[in-house]
């Protein structure tokens, strides 16, 4: 139970930095969205999810991976996808452009789309809590 506790802690405090704009001194971690955003909205959701596996057992671990599921397909489809099969000039052109400036683990591609160091702790953390929960 601590270890979940703690990857769902360690998941919602990364994801707020979708939220506000989070810097590693000088660089640039992940630009928040701000209250009005998706981003938003997801952490929302993912805090009701958080609350029903907490306080609604056990049909509250359902609710939680039903978010986290929702959750890494959207994001599987906004990153991953076109990292595996490729994306246009015009998608690569606009992704490379949105996360200029932030941390990566691996240089910017110019056929494939390629997550930088936010997104891809985001996605492990999204599984590690999903395999966590249905685990519990």
């Amino acid at each position: 139970m601590l270890v979940t506790l703690i990857l769902q802690i360690a998941l919602w405090i990364w994801f707020l930095g979708c939220v506000t704009t989070w810097r590693i001194g000088k660089r640039l971690l992940v630009e928040g969205m701000g209250v009005k955003s998706a981003e938003f909205v997801m952490l929302c959701l993912y805090t009701a999810g958080l609350a029903s596996f907490h306080l609604l057992r056990p049909a509250g671990k359902w609710i939680l991976a039903a978010v986290l599921t929702a959750w890494f397909v959207v994001q599987f489809f906004c990153h991953w996808y076109y990292t595996i099969f490729g994306a246009s000039a015009e998608k690569l052109e606009g992704y490379n452009e949105c996360f200029r400036g932030t941390i990566r683990l691996f240089p910017e591609s110019g056929t494939r789309l390629v997550p930088d160091l936010y997104h891809v702790a985001l996605h492990v953390l999204i599984l590690l809590n999903l395999l966590a929960c249905l685990l519990r």
